[in-house]
């Protein structure tokens, strides 16, 4: 059975849905060393900012039940190394962009959108919006207020070339997530990012101290499976038209199955290339092979499934 896997993100088409996760694969170069990065959908990249930032300090990393915590500081070179030297490697081994983007402020996204678009190679920008807000007295997200966030997709949007697909990446630990997802369409997102990594913590039980620097961690991995794929499902049935790339703890074929029969169009391997760098050719094929065992004809058929009366497709 020849399978269609084409899927698209509005006017953005992939050879098949699943792309990288963001800061799970650098810009691409980690991972070509394992598969031909042309294989998959795209590379989203780690986001990128204006300036060089170090980064938190260690311990960035810890192991946690079915899952993993996080707390890089948004560690990365700036936009002057990416654009000079990652995205053109990139782009050099046919690896399709989708370059996610980080800022301490609007007006810096704004730049950084406007910096990027006027690359050629990029196939669509991503907005990490779960930066700290520094307007925000408390700390919090852009996230974590759905008027902040599209405040922010409507700078990227207006900054970026026209043609370009402006995704806005949601979290799930918000007030709620239909209402953030509608606030960020509203400000012309073209397609939505879900989910991010989850707030949690862990404790190192022998000192006693947390166990990633600064105590409070970003949690990925099959843990928050569940969390995305229902973030995914009811952010489809209020929002049907507008594409999603459905992320969180993807580990197989059959997650990936999961993640489009929710309403994705696309899927991020994101925790799992730690352990397993070659996951993205595998669970392409897992997925591939799931489908001709379902007899499905095309990748696009299954998005939305679960909505769906019967089986769906």
């Amino acid at each position: 059975m020849n399978t269609d896997l084409r899927v698209r993100l509005g006017a953005l088409e992939l050879p098949n849905p699943v792309v990288t996760a963001a800061g799970c694969a650098g810009s691409g170069r980690e991972l070509a060393q394992f598969f031909d990065i042309a294989e998959i959908g795209a590379v989203t990249t780690k986001s990128v900012m204006l300036e060089p930032h170090a980064g938190r300090p260690a311990p960035r990393m810890a192991e946690t039940p079915s899952g993993m915590l996080s707390t890089t500081g948004m560690q990365g070179p700036g936009v002057d190394v990416f654009l000079q030297r990652d995205l053109p490697w990139l782009l050099s081994r046919g690896g399709r962009a989708i370059v996610s983007v980080a800022g301490s402020g609007t007006a810096e996204f704004g730049e950084l959108a406007r910096r990027i678009s006027a690359e050629p190679g990029v196939d669509a920008i991503e907005v990490n919006l779960s930066c700290p807000d520094p307007a925000d007295p408390d700390g919090r997200r852009f996230a974590d207020d759905a008027a902040r966030a599209a405040a922010v997709v409507s700078t990227v949007r207006s900054h970026a070339r026209s043609d370009l697909p402006v995704l806005a990446k949601l979290a799930a630990d918000v007030p709620d997530v239909v209402a953030l997802a509608t606030a960020c369409v509203e400000a012309r997102a073209d397609g939505l990012s879900m989910i991010n990594t989850v707030r949690g913590m862990a404790v190192d039980p022998r000192t006693l101290r947390p166990a990633v620097a600064g105590g409070i961690g970003g949690l990925s991995g099959p843990a928050v499976r569940p969390l995305a794929v229902g973030c995914v499902y009811r952010v489809h049935e209020a929002l049907p038209e507008v594409p999603i790339i459905g992320m969180g703890g993807v580990r197989t074929g059959a997650d990936v199955v999961e993640f489009m029969a929710a309403g994705a169009s696309a899927v991020a391997v994101g925790t799992v290339n730690f352990s397993d760098p070659s996951a993205c050719v595998r669970v392409l094929r897992e997925f591939t092979e799931a489908l001709e065992s379902r007899g499905v004809p095309r990748a696009a058929d299954l998005v939305g499934a679960a909505h769906r009366p019967g089986t769906g497709v």
